[in-house]
Formats: structure tokens, sequence, C-alpha cells
């Protein structure tokens, strides 16, 4: 798979209530992104990534029994089309699609219903489809902390936590290998406790048991949060500007090693499906190392590293090129 890039902040846009009776386009559009064409998905290819993860909320457009929009479904699959036909891999997920997650512990009869429902209706649309497309069981929402705080200090519902994401999880399994055409055997992307590098390594979390042996695990790497996610002081934290000390390169190997080691070593594939950097406080060359040093340390350990990115983050939607050609350059290094 190589290297990757997200389509952020564009069909997972949600909650765009100043819109009355939002259309598929405006959904698509209403943060930022402009309208998806071949040309720009192409322009990905031609950086040289080789998947593109593309987060759904598939909520926006949907109809009585959780019914997805037949609107809502065409135009996911005509993303996914011309991912393929660009030589990429595809993944698609449900993410945080409005945040309807957060009931799983008070309503979760109902939740796993909706849940079933979404899968069962993706794996109908795209049973046909072959193997470089995946399939991802849900963002980062899977862990709650109305059931467990980790910043506590208590284990109190930590296991009833873990034990609700690792259910899902196998729904999912089950849902998708159930369904018909490529579905039984196609690869899949299980979602980590929060995406959380420490926490998804975790005696409690637990992979599926899946019958075709077919799984890898997903998890998001923003370490240090107060250099990857602000670029100004919050009330949790110090905004950093810069990365690279000695601690700062011990910290980012320790987390690969761990990743290694829990699974890579054990035969499970890994994929990092987001990491990233905010860049409003930083330097060209700061972003560039930190992006570059993650990309190459997760690639040396068969990590498959996956860019966060929106439009004029990194890469220009209008002129369908990378911004930083530099950076570009120092990501794909990694391959080497």
């Amino acid at each position: 798979m190589g290297l990757g890039i997200n389509l952020g902040n564009t069909l997972e846009s949600c909650k765009v209530d100043w819109i009355e009776n939002p259309t598929v386009t405006q959904f698509e559009t209403a943060w930022g992104s402009p309208v998806i064409t071949k040309d720009i998905i192409k322009g990905y290819a031609e950086c040289g990534f080789g998947v593109i993860r593309i987060p759904v909320a598939w909520s926006n457009l949907m109809g009585d029994n959780y019914t997805i929009h037949p609107d809502y479904m065409a135009r996911v699959k005509q993303i996914v089309d011309w991912t393929l036909d660009s030589g990429m891999y595809a993944v698609v997920n449900i993410h945080y699609d409005g945040g309807w997650w957060t009931n799983f512990p008070t309503d979760k009869e109902e939740c796993m219903r909706k849940y079933t429902r979404v899968w069962e209706q993706i794996t109908e649309a795209f049973k046909d489809y072959p193997d470089k497309l995946m399939f991802e069981s849900l963002n980062e929402e899977g862990g709650w902390e109305s059931l467990w705080n980790r910043w506590s200090g208590s284990t109190e519902g930590k296991a009833e936590s873990f034990g609700l994401l690792n259910e899902i999880n196998q729904k999912f399994v089950d849902i998708v290998r159930s369904a018909g055409g490529n579905n039984p055997k196609r690869h899949l992307l299980i979602a980590g406790y929060n995406t959380d590098v420490e926490l998804t390594c975790d005696p409690l979390y637990v992979m599926p048991t899946d019958s075709e042996n077919r799984c890898a695990v997903s998890v998001h790497y923003y370490i240090p949060s107060t250099f990857c996610i602000i670029d100004e002081d919050a009330d949790w934290g110090a905004a950093r500007s810069e990365w690279g000390n000695e601690a700062d390169v011990k910290e980012l190997n320790d987390n690969m090693d761990l990743l290694k080691t829990t699974f890579i070593d054990k035969g499970i594939p890994v994929i990092i499906g987001e990491y990233g950097t905010t860049t409003g406080n930083k330097t060209p060359e700061m972003i560039r190392l930190f992006l570059s040093s993650v990309a190459r340390e997760a690639y040396k350990r068969q990590l498959c590293p996956v860019l966060w990115d929106t439009h004029n983050h990194f890469y220009d939607r209008n002129q369908c090129e990378f911004i930083d050609e530099e950076l570009l350059r120092q990501i794909m290094a990694a391959k080497n």
C-alpha cells in the first residue's frame, strides 16, 4: 500500500445546521473542500500515494430504518471508483458521523442496530469490488469516558469500555464476512481503542476472530498532542512549535517499536490511519521533520502511514498538487 493520505473534511462533514435541506454536494463542501473531481484523485496518485482513506458520515442523508440515501451512496462509490482507477487502494469507514457513538453505553441495542444496518448497506453496495477496497470498522470514537476515563487514575469501567469496542469490532467482521460478493475475503481494518497507540496495545484490546485472518489494526499518530493538535495554548497544554529533541525521537521510536512487537511481529498488519500536525505556529522545516520522521519510522517497521489532510493543508485540491514539494519528497523518501 505504500504511503497514504486522507480525503479529510469532505464526505465526513456533518452537522451543517446552517444549510436548510442540504444536498450531497452541500455536505461535501460544507467544511471547506471543493467538489471532489477525478483529477483531484488522480493527482494524489501522481504525488506517489498508494492509498486514500475516505472518511464518511453516512447519517447525513438517511431515511427510515437507517436507510442511506442512494445519491449519497452513489457519490461515495464514484470517489472509490476514481481511487481504484488511479491504481490506489481505498479505505472506507464510518467516521464521527454526528457523534451517535457516544450513546453506545446507554442505548447499545439501538446503536448496534444502526451500526448493523449501515454496514449491511455498504457491504451490499461494494460487494463486487476487488481487494484494493478495504473497510474500516469505525474512526477514533471507540472508547467511552462515560465508562472509563483514562486520566482518572482508576481502572473502574476500563474493562467494560474495552469490551464494548471489542464487541463492536467483532460485529463488524461478522457482518462483512456474512455478506455477498468479495466480502467474505475482503481485507478489513479494525479500529484501535480511541485509535490511541498505548491503549490499543493494552491487553484488554482484542482483535476480532476472523475466519479469513485478513484483519489489520488502525491507530492514529498525533504524538505529542501539544505539537500535533494545537497551534496555540489550550487549557490542557501549552502549544509546541518545535519537535525533534532526543526525548521526542525516543518517544517516536518507542511507540513504533511497541506497535511492531504487539502486532506486526505477531502477523497483524498495522495502518496508521491518520498522522499529521497543525501548521499555524511551525516553520516548514519543523513540519517536514516531524511528518517525514513519522513516515520513515513507521514504514521501516512495515506500518502503513496515512497522512491526515484537508483542502489546502498539504494538498491543493484546486490545483491538484502538493503544496510543499520538499515535504512531499521527504515523506516519499520513507519508502527508500
